[in-house]
C-alpha cells in the first residue's frame, strides 16, 4: 500500500499544459471488391490473408500485396497507385476489403450481383461498410477510397411500381418477386392497407432496383407458412407493374454514408464512353465526399493496350500530394501528371481560354477530366503527358466544393479530437484547463496558418455559448474559426494600353541633349 512519507518529500507529476498536435492520418487508401490470387499462390493462403468482408491493412508493395494477381482489378489498382508515388516515396498504406465475386453464367447478372456484394450490408458491416470497422481492426481508417471497375455503370433498374389491382384477404407479409430473363436484382416490400383497406396491397416499396433491359413481370404471393393459429397465410388477386429508369450507380450512391462516418473521400469513375454519359452520371449524385474522374485510361498489359479505371491513378496522385506536404491534405490534385498510362480512354478537347470545350464543360459540372498535354499549343494544360485537372467534388455547397478544403477541415477536426482526448476525465474543468484546451486548438491552427494551409483563424472561449450550467456539468464550447486556402484556378488579366508611357517617352526626348542640339 503506497502512502506519503511522514518526513521527506512527495513528487506529483502533472501534464495539464498544451500538448503538441497528434496529426490525423489522411493518406491511407481504401480498396474494395473481389480479387484474384496470383497463379503461384495457394487458395488457402490467399483466403487466410484476405478473409471476406474483413478490412486488411498492408503496404502497396509488400508480400501481402504480392499475393494478388497483378492484372486483376485490385492488382491493377495497386500498380496504378505505386506508379503515381513521388520523390523518395516507396509505397502507400492500403486497407483492402475483399468481397465475393458472383459466379452466374450471365455476365450482366454476374456483374450486378458482384456489385451487391461490394455494397454489402450496414448492419452486418460487410462490403464497403467494413471500412467503418477499420479503425478497430487495422488501427487506421481509409480516407482515400476507390472501388475500381464497379462505379462507372448506371443500372437500368426498377424506379417505381404501380399497383394495378390491390387484391384482397392478404395477411402476414406478402412477397413480391420479379421474373424474366431480362435482368435480375430487384427486391421489393409489399405494404398492406389498414381499416377499410385491410388485406389489400396498397403499394410496393423498391428496396433494390436491380438491373433490367425491359420491365420484369411482378408476382405478388401470400407469405409462406402459417399464422399463429396454424392456418396458412392468405391473399390473392393483387397485380402490379414496374417502371424502369436509369439510376445512380449503387456503390457511388452508398459511399457517402460510409465516408461521412469517419471523414473520408472517394474517387469514382464516370462512364467513359461520351461526355453525355458522364453528365448523366453526374446528375445522379450529390456529395462533397465524392470526386468524379473521366474518362478511363489506356495502359499496356502483356503487350496489348487495354482500358483500365482512372480512379486508382487519381488516388495515387492524392497520396503523392499529401506526401509532398508532410501528410497534410490541404492541396489540390489538379494540374498533376498521371504516370504509367499510354493515354486517356478518349481524347477530351481542352483549352485554358475557351470555356466551350469538353474539358471545361466537364469542369463546370464538377467532373475532373484527364487531358493530353500538347507540345506547341499555348492553350493546352501542359507541353506533354497526361494531366488530371479535377479540383471539385459533387457537393451542392459552394464553400466545400473544392475537395482539398473538405479534406483539410477533416484533418483539423480529427487532429483536434486526437489531441484533446488526452485531457478528458484526467483534469477538473478549471480556468487553467479551459485555457489549455483553447491553447491546444489555437496552436494547431497557428501551425496550419504558418504552413499556408489556412488563411487565418480565430480561437477563443466564447462567453455567449458557455453558461454556468454547462460548466457545472463539465462542458465547454470553444469557438474555432478558420478559412482554408482556396486553390488558384482562374486569373483575369486586364490588358490595356498605357498612355503615360508615351508621355514619358516624349518628356525623355525633350530633355535629352541630342534632341536639343538638333533643334539649334
Amino acid at each position: 500500500m503506497a502512502v506519503n512519507p511522514n518526513f521527506g518529500f512527495s513528487f506529483i507529476r502533472e501534464a495539464n499544459e498544451p500538448a503538441p498536435p497528434s496529426n490525423a492520418i489522411m493518406s491511407v487508401v481504401g480498396l474494395c471488391g473481389p480479387a484474384t490470387k496470383k497463379a503461384t499462390v495457394d487458395q488457402t493462403e490467399f483466403d487466410a490473408a484476405f478473409p471476406l468482408n474483413v478490412p486488411v491493412m498492408f503496404t502497396s508493395t509488400d508480400a501481402t500485396a504480392q499475393l494478388i494477381e497483378p492484372t486483376s482489378r485490385i492488382g491493377d489498382a495497386l500498380s496504378a497507385i505505386n506508379s503515381q508515388l513521388g520523390r523518395m516515396q516507396r509505397s502507400a498504406r492500403v486497407i483492402y476489403v475483399r468481397t465475393e465475386e458472383d459466379a452466374d453464367a450471365d455476365a450482366t447478372k454476374r456483374y450486378w450481383n458482384t456489385v451487391s456484394n461490394i455494397i454489402g450490408n450496414s448492419v452486418g458491416g460487410t462490403g464497403i461498410w467494413a471500412f467503418k470497422r477499420a479503425g478497430a481492426v487495422c488501427g487506421a481508417y481509409p480516407r482515400l477510397v476507390c472501388v475500381p471497375g464497379f462505379t462507372d455503370r448506371m443500372p437500368n433498374g426498377v424506379a417505381s411500381i404501380t399497383v394495378t389491382a390491390p387484391g384482397a384477404n392478404y395477411n402476414g407479409q406478402p412477397t413480391v418477386s420479379a421474373a424474366g430473363a431480362n435482368g435480375s436484382g430487384f427486391v421489393g416490400e409489399v405494404v398492406l392497407g389498414t381499416g377499410a383497406d385491410a388485406g389489400k396491397v396498397m403499394s410496393i416499396r423498391v428496396l433494390s432496383p436491380g438491373n433490367y433491359t425491359a420491365p420484369p413481370v411482378l408476382t405478388i404471393e401470400p407469405q409462406d407458412g402459417e399464422d399463429g393459429n396454424g392456418d396458412p397465410f392468405t391473399g390473392a388477386g393483387a397485380t402490379a407493374t414496374a417502371t424502369l429508369d436509369a439510376l445512380a450507380n449503387p456503390i457511388a450512391a452508398t459511399l457517402p454514408a460510409v465516408l461521412n462516418s469517419y471523414l473520408g473521400v472517394a474517387v469514382i469513375d464516370a462512364p467513359p464512353s461520351t461526355e453525355a454519359a458522364a453528365l448523366d452520371y453526374r446528375e445522379t449524385l450529390s456529395s462533397n465526399r465524392l470526386i468524379i474522374v473521366d474518362p478511363d485510361v489506356k495502359v499496356l498489359e502483356n503487350g496489348v493496350v487495354v482500358h483500365k479505371p482512372a480512379s486508382p491513378r487519381i488516388i495515387g496522385v492524392a497520396v503523392r500530394r499529401d506526401f509532398e506536404y508532410e501528410g497534410r491534405p490541404f492541396h489540390s490534385w489538379a494540374n498533376q501528371p498521371i504516370y504509367g498510362i499510354v493515354g486517356p480512354g478518349r481524347n477530351i478537347e481542352f483549352s485554358l481560354t475557351d470555356g466551350a470545350t469538353e474539358g471545361q464543360d466537364l469542369l463546370g459540372h464538377q467532373i475532373g477530366p484527364i487531358v493530353r498535354g500538347e507540345t506547341g499549343d499555348d492553350f493546352a494544360i501542359a507541353e506533354g503527358g497526361f494531366v488530371f485537372v479535377g479540383y471539385e467534388n459533387v457537393g451542392e455547397d459552394a464553400v466545400w466544393q473544392q475537395y482539398h478544403k473538405v479534406r483539410g477541415r477533416d484533418f483539423i477536426e480529427l487532429t483536434v479530437l486526437r489531441t484533446l482526448r488526452y485531457y478528458l476525465g484526467k483534469f477538473n474543468l478549471t480556468t487553467h484547463t479551459i485555457q489549455t484546451v483553447v491553447n491546444v486548438v489555437g496552436n494547431l491552427l497557428n501551425i496550419a496558418q504558418s504552413k499556408g494551409d489556412i488563411l487565418g483563424y480565430l480561437c477563443r472561449f466564447d462567453p455567449d455559448q458557455n453558461n454556468p450550467d454547462d460548466l457545472r456539468t463539465g462542458k465547454i464550447y470553444v469557438d474555432a474559426r478558420f478559412e482554408e486556402a482556396p486553390m488558384f484556378r482562374l486569373a483575369t488579366i486586364l490588358s490595356r494600353p498605357h498612355r503615360p508611357a508615351l508621355e514619358q517617352t516624349i518628356a525623355t526626348l525633350t530633355a535629352s541633349t541630342v534632341l536639343t542640339e538638333a533643334v539649334q
